[in-house]
């Protein structure tokens, strides 16, 4: 009787999914914001790109952003910058940042990882990003600016 009653119920069930598999049931997201919203939520702060030197154009967009208690420096899918070597993503501390810079006034945040494309830069603990007011691409061999974003 037992294996029948479930029998049955498994038949119930196969029939009914069979039923249902070509309808489409509305879904809630479960988080009542937007991922849109949610991540402008996180930005601190973002800026776009000027070129300095002529010879070496910069475009696109920087933001620095937090994710789980990290802080993240981002470019986005339009960045682009002039090859050269040794070039580094840098923080500057004005809003403006001349062709040659002074060692006192940026710190490295690494080698820049493409010249073209989104990509992301984590933030060391130990830098405040309020310390400083710009983002720069900057080849360390040639002490050149090629681009800055002011933030």
């Amino acid at each position: 009787m037992i294996l029948k009653n479930i029998k049955t119920v498994s038949l119930a069930s196969a029939l009914m999914m069979a039923t249902l598999g070509n309808v489409s049931l509305p879904l809630k997201p479960i988080y009542a914001q937007s991922s849109a919203q949610q991540f402008a939520q996180n930005v601190i702060a973002s800026g776009s790109f000027v070129t300095v030197d002529q010879d070496h154009p910069t475009a696109g967009t920087a933001q620095i952003i937090t994710e789980n208690g990290k802080r993240y420096l981002e470019f986005d899918s339009a960045f682009t910058t002039a090859r050269g070597p040794a070039v580094e993503v840098i923080m500057y501390r004005n809003s403006t940042v001349p062709v040659n810079i002074a060692e006192a006034d940026y710190v490295t945040l690494a080698p820049l990882e493409s010249f073209d494309g989104a990509q992301r830069y984590e933030i060391p603990a130990n830098i405040n990003p309020s310390d400083f007011e710009a983002i720069a691409i900057w080849c360390r061999q040639f002490n050149v600016t090629f681009g800055y974003a002011a933030l």
